[in-house]
């Protein structure tokens, strides 16, 4: 292997090492065993059992971990295990190594000293550490392999968190970096942002002091950490788990270790008097409450209940987690702007530790910036994928508007009410509206805007993740109504469809478009994509709409809408060019049977699909099953149902797929079906698939005349199952029933085993079960439960 030739060209990495087979090297392997890239996890000999046992050890348990670090459980049998005695001698044809040892600066030094005489010439060499100096590192190996060294930062868990922070050495060769980059962004489809070598990196070095400034304001307006959590999550643009539930996901320990790091490594930044754990911190950490994994931190669950510390009495208590009445009233207002200054002007403590904390998180980021990254776009995106909050640091601050904050927190500053009397740098004041604008994003070292990067791989990213203010290129409109919009980008004579409803749920008018625009394109284009201009792909068809024909009696509209979504999916099947679909997120229902029917799917790795219908007390009827019978006849003619034994259980359980390979493992996704791991090259993917398709003479499927089917025999082998299922109380009665409708329409109906029937045959069997079922009064109740709750009802 070569480091890449050109700055245009991707590593070619066919074989990598993770050193370290503790929680993130065990996931580092996993998810680039993901990727398709073999991987050997190495740890120290064990003492007792095989010498690879810790390795060993580590790669089972990947199947214990949730969220699952592997897009398909079967691939740990992929990840070599490795010890560093005896198996050095895999590096020898090693392409990539990537150290993720515990932060002790001495531990891998030693490890770099000991790896160095086994690696190729052009091997890349990586350290995953999270804040110690990448360029004090490099020192510790061999001159002539310091060029191909750099920091590359993965966030926990590494397969769905979307940061990887890269971070150069003085001496890293810019054809390693833009390899390195390439390959992160598009075979582990990962955003990586370049971050200066300076403690903690970029996301860490400001998440952290966010935290820090969070839990010295909890301190200053005592408040309750529940109290807190109300505020800091959701309410403002923030995951769920919001400062103190993270604390305990992450361990206490953790983050007193990382805390700590703080303290050592910045002696000279003014906020350093902050960086302590705050008394209770520690407390709770003598006492062994190390958060989530030693069942109790901030927050324990008694029972069904989940309890709080109350710092003041050092006992836990009911968590009630709520902001007040004024609050809550400030945080539902849509204008930032005038949000903030209300948040500045109340005299409830609630809001006053808001703007507190937002205040000297907006301090400490510019203060910093000249520091830490090249531009506050590193910033914000750092933030924003490796903490999960909507906005960074400074597009909050920009939406507020610049300069009127800038002002506010120059009076706090003057007044002595900011954690620190360091000034604003002089940038900040210079008359601009904020940092982010046409021309790029502040960069403090060079005092100038400075454009998204021009790294070839970006050009695969048609809509990448969009800052503050940031457009993109809408495309020109060919035709649309209320359901969707069919529109091109760029002149290749492609097709995207997108549609306009809510979750992009499916309706008459989705229905109607999606059938109008293919014929359109059949006039006029060469191909056609379906993409959503965001996640989900679709949440299926519209309950409401279909609820309320059924509770007004309208069961001929109702069996209408029916044929009209079988009609849809049809249409797309037998479209005349070729139709792609780009699935990222949810695609249940009929977004999952949209999909079945296309020439090919391009499936982001996070995608969850599935057949959800039973769920809701029906069956799939846009043509799934239809098409499931269809498959199973082709890849077995003479008995399809081994075949549908694989796919039954799938649909009558509702199964959905925990990524694009498990939909393949499920029979919801074709082999022939292309996965991408990062979502952002989706649509780029997806148009090169259809026109590939296009150019290659493209016709559709001929209706299938004779399809073998399974027939009586199959249903009754199948309702042997159930009855079991019923016995043993694993199902209701209702549950028994919807899953013999299931098998019956699976296996072609009360026809003789063998028998062969046409593709309108099973699509009217589809219909038939599909209309009787949605008249039960349980049907109904299951509808009317999912659309209020949100969750099935089990009748």
């Amino acid at each position: 292997m070569t480091a890449a030739s050109s700055p245009t060209s991707a590593l070619r990495i066919r074989k990598a090492a993770v050193l370290g087979a503790g929680v993130m090297g065990a996931q580092i392997a996993a998810h680039l065993t993901n990727a398709g890239v073999e991987t050997v996890l190495f740890d120290l000999p064990a003492k007792e059992g095989p010498k690879s046992g810790i390795a060993l050890k580590a790669i089972a348990n990947l199947a214990k971990l949730s969220p699952a670090p592997l897009a398909d459980k079967n691939l740990a049998a992929a990840i070599i295990p490795a010890n560093y005695d005896d198996d050095l001698d895999h590096l020898k044809d090693v392409d990539l190594v990537i150290e993720a040892i515990a932060e002790r600066m001495d531990w891998k030094l030693d490890l770099y000293k000991k790896i160095a005489g086994h690696l190729s010439k052009t091997a890349i060499i990586a350290s995953n550490t999270s804040g110690l100096s990448i360029n004090q590192l490099a020192e510790a190996l061999p001159e002539e392999m310091r060029h191909r060294f750099s920091g590359v930062h993965f966030f926990n868990p590494p397969r769905y968190m979307h940061l990887v922070e890269l971070i150069p050495t003085r001496l890293t060769d810019k054809n390693v970096l833009d390899g390195l980059e390439a390959f992160l962004v598009t075979t582990v489809g990962k955003g990586v942002v370049i971050a200066k070598d300076t403690p903690n990196f970029i996301g860490n070095r400001i998440g952290v002091f966010s935290m820090l400034a969070t839990m010295h304001h909890t301190e200053q307006f005592k408040l309750g950490f529940d109290t807190v959590d109300a505020l800091t999550g959701p309410a403002v643009g923030r995951p769920k788990s919001a400062t103190y539930r993270t604390a305990d996901v992450v361990g206490l320990d953790t983050m007193a270790h990382v805390i700590k790091t703080m303290a050592d490594t910045l002696p000279d930044d003014p906020w350093h008097q902050y960086f302590k754990a705050p008394v209770w911190l520690t407390g709770l950490i003598e006492k062994g409450a190390l958060g989530q994994k030693t069942g109790g931190g901030f927050y324990k669950k008694v029972g069904k209940d989940i309890q709080v510390l109350d710092a003041a009495k050092g006992e836990f208590r009911a968590s009630e987690q709520k902001p007040s009445d004024e609050v809550a009233a400030i945080l539902a207002i849509k204008d930032p702007a005038e949000k903030f200054g209300k948040l500045r002007a109340s005299a409830d403590p609630q809001a006053q530790f808001l703007w507190a904390s937002f205040r000297d998180l907006f301090h400490y980021t510019a203060y910093h910036l000249v520091d830490i990254a090249d531009t506050a776009r590193d910033v914000d995106f750092a933030i924003r994928w490796g903490y999960g909050w909507k906005l960074g640091p400074f597009e909050t601050w920009q939406a507020a508007g610049w300069q009127q904050v800038a002002g506010w927190i120059n009076e706090d500053i003057a007044a002595g009410k900011a954690m620190t009397k360091a000034p604003l740098p002089a940038w900040v004041t210079d008359g601009r509206t904020g940092v982010h604008g046409k021309a790029g994003s502040y960069s403090a070292s060079a005092n100038a805007d400075k454009p998204r990067s021009q790294h070839p791989v970006y050009k695969r990213q048609l809509f990448p993740d969009p800052l503050l203010g940031e457009k993109f290129d809408q495309g020109s409109t060919v035709w649309e109504n209320d359901g969707v919009r069919l529109w091109t980008l760029g002149d290749d004579g492609i097709g995207i469809l997108s549609f306009k409803t809510k979750m992009n749920t499916v309706n008459d008018f989705v229905l109607d478009g999606v059938q109008h625009a293919i014929k359109l394109a059949e006039e006029k284009l060469k191909a056609v994509v379906i993409w959503q201009t965001g996640e989900p792909f679709s949440a299926g068809a519209d309950l409401k709409g279909a609820l309320g024909l059924l509770q007004a009696g309208k069961f001929d509209d109702f069996e209408k809408m029916v044929e009209n979504f079988q009609r849809t999916s049809m249409a797309i099947k037998h479209s005349l060019v070729p139709v792609v679909v780009a699935v990222r997120g949810m695609a249940f229902g009929g977004g999952c049977e949209f999909q079945m029917h296309s020439a090919r799917t391009v499936a982001a790795l996070e995608s969850y699909i599935g057949l959800v219908e039973a769920g809701v007390g029906l069956l799939p009827a846009g043509g799934g099953l239809h098409e499931l019978a269809v498959r199973a006849a082709k890849a077995n003619p003479a008995d399809p149902f081994e075949e549908l034994k694989k796919v039954f259980e799938t649909v009558a359980m509702a199964k959905v797929s925990a990524s694009a390979f498990e939909a393949k493992n499920l029979g919801l996704l074709r082999d022939s079906d292309v996965v991408v791991f990062n979502a952002y090259e989706l649509l780029y993917v997806a148009k090169q698939v259809a026109n590939a398709l296009a150019e290659s003479g493209y016709r559709p499927p001929l209706p299938a005349r004779a399809i073998p089917v399974a027939g009586d025999v199959g249903t009754a082998t199948f309702r042997a199952s159930l009855a079991n299922l019923q016995a043993g109380y694993f199902a209701s009665e209702h549950d028994v029933e919807i899953a013999r409708r299931i098998a019956d329409t699976l296996c072609g109906g009360v026809i003789e085993r063998g028998s062969t029937v046409d593709e309108e045959w099973l699509l009217a069997l589809e219909r038939k079960h599909f209309v009787e079922l949605a008249k039960t009064e349980k049907t109904q109740a299951r509808i009317a439960h999912t659309m209020t709750t949100g969750k099935p009802l089990r009748n």
